[in-house]
């Protein structure tokens, strides 16, 4: 049967499950509470609609600053590829 998909979806369905068994585990475990996969995916919603977007721009600032570095790095060796005139 397949999901309902999510505007908030930025993972797969196996990754999705993965999240939602392990926020299952977590409330078991650390907080002897029991909750069922619908709070599971609410809370994985939840914070993949708070952080989701603050994750994302961060890792294409970081993106950003490793191209830019790379193309300095490219620009240099093109110069020294350069004939003299």
């Amino acid at each position: 049967m397949d999901k309902v998909q999510r505007g908030l979806d930025m993972l797969s369905e196996k990754d999705r499950d993965r999240c939602i068994k392990d926020i299952v585990s977590f409330f078991h475990d650390e907080r002897n509470e029991t909750i069922g996969v619908i709070a599971a995916e609410n809370i994985l919603d939840f914070f993949l609609g708070t952080i989701g977007p603050n994750v994302y721009n961060k890792a294409i600032e970081d993106v950003k600053i490793l191209l830019k570095k790379k193309l300095e790095g490219w620009e240099f060796e093109l110069d020294l590829l350069q004939r003299q005139k």
